[in-house]
């Protein structure tokens, strides 16, 4: 049993959680038992878990104390970094040091591997995430294509995405042609919207800064000032993954997101994305980052689905040991060939198909 005698004036209120949710989840991940009493903690448990539990409560206290708002989330992925990289403090994790500002909130990483992907899209000019969904590829990517144009780093952001759902024969479907390719591009507005009022984001795309089309609507364009994103790039054929990386222009930024465990595409159709990895692994300027199961800022048992699903499908490799790296993790990467080590309702019309 260990007593833990927080400093005079502490935050307890953000430290502790709302009825204690954040005592709560560290008791669970460590298998201690945590009790309160004003700015003193009893922490109950083996000496490693007291230990832990104490490290894990004056750094989260260090942060409440310098003005971070801690959410239940915080506690979860913190704990889970922690898991990865035991040395690493808690605020390199989540201090404001590494926060994306947007028009309407700030949003931090949460494990090493979201860190080292802002990091690369911040030198990088061509970057590609590959992992499963629920682990910020596209979300970050979103939060650092607001704060670009927000600092007028780029004069536009240009969001796509394939309509593979429908397989790119969207002509039977009804309506015009933004009805038709609108449902696919819900999930990139959802993202948006997360980031800007709805109201500042619909004049942003009325005004031409802001443009979400269908990956199609990309061909015999030059893309220059921008912040391009591609997202659900494991469903782009190969031919139009090319065609998508060489419209990059002067003074541009490209993110490609995908998760090449949920290829849509017909069998006989080869995933851009999956052969991306090896034509451009070696080029210069462009980073890959791999995400897996550690990543995910879901629900907790999205984790374990994902997990479960990978040892259904690589029984082998599951019986390895789970790589303790962080940052821009190989293990997508294919089994033959490594990837280079890193060095990171409503809207709205907009000009889809004009050339620039």
């Amino acid at each position: 049993m260990r007593k833990l005698k927080l400093r005079e004036g502490t935050k307890t209120a953000v430290l502790f959680g709302h009825h204690d949710q954040h005592l709560k989840l560290i008791e669970e991940d460590l298998g201690v038992r945590l009790s309160a009493r004003g700015e003193e903690l009893t922490l109950d448990g083996t000496a490693d878990a007291t230990r832990h539990a104490e490290r894990v409560l004056t750094e989260l206290a260090t942060l409440a104390n310098d003005g971070m708002v801690l959410q239940p989330d915080d506690i979860t992925h913190a704990l889970s970094a922690l898991r990865q990289s035991p040395e690493t403090p808690i605020k390199e994790l989540l201090s404001n040091a590494a926060t994306i500002v947007t028009k309407k909130r700030f949003v931090a990483p949460k494990t090493p591997t979201q860190k080292a992907y802002i990091e690369a899209i911040e030198t990088h000019d061509i970057v590609i995430g590959i992992g499963p969904a629920g682990t910020g590829k596209t979300y970050l990517a979103m939060a650092m294509a607001v704060s670009a144009l927000m600092k007028k780093e780029v004069s536009r952001i240009i969001l796509a995405r394939p309509a593979v759902e429908a397989g790119e024969k969207i002509g039977f479907l009804p309506g015009d042609m933004y009805a038709k390719v609108n449902p696919y591009l819900r999930p990139l507005y959802d993202a948006l919207f997360d980031m800007m009022d709805m109201e500042r984001a619909t004049r942003a795309i009325e005004r031409g800064d802001i443009e979400i089309a269908p990956l199609g609507f990309m061909r015999g364009r030059t893309l220059n000032d921008s912040f391009v994103i591609l997202d659900e790039a494991q469903n782009a054929t190969a031919e139009q993954m090319k065609m998508f990386l060489t419209r990059l222009g002067f003074h541009s930024k490209v993110v490609v997101t995908g998760d090449i465990t949920q290829v849509d595409l017909p069998p006989e159709r080869v995933s851009g994305l999956i052969e991306v990895r090896e034509i451009l692994r070696d080029v210069e300027g462009i980073e890959f980052v791999y995400f897996d199961e550690r990543d995910v800022v879901r629900h907790k048992l999205v984790q374990d689905i994902i997990k479960a699903y990978d040892q259904h499908q690589n029984p082998a490799q599951s019986s390895g040991p789970s790589s303790g790296t962080t940052g821009r993790r190989p293990s997508s990467a294919p089994q033959n060939k490594q990837p280079k080590p890193a060095t990171p309702a409503s809207p709205l019309t907009g000009p889809w198909g004009q050339s620039h």
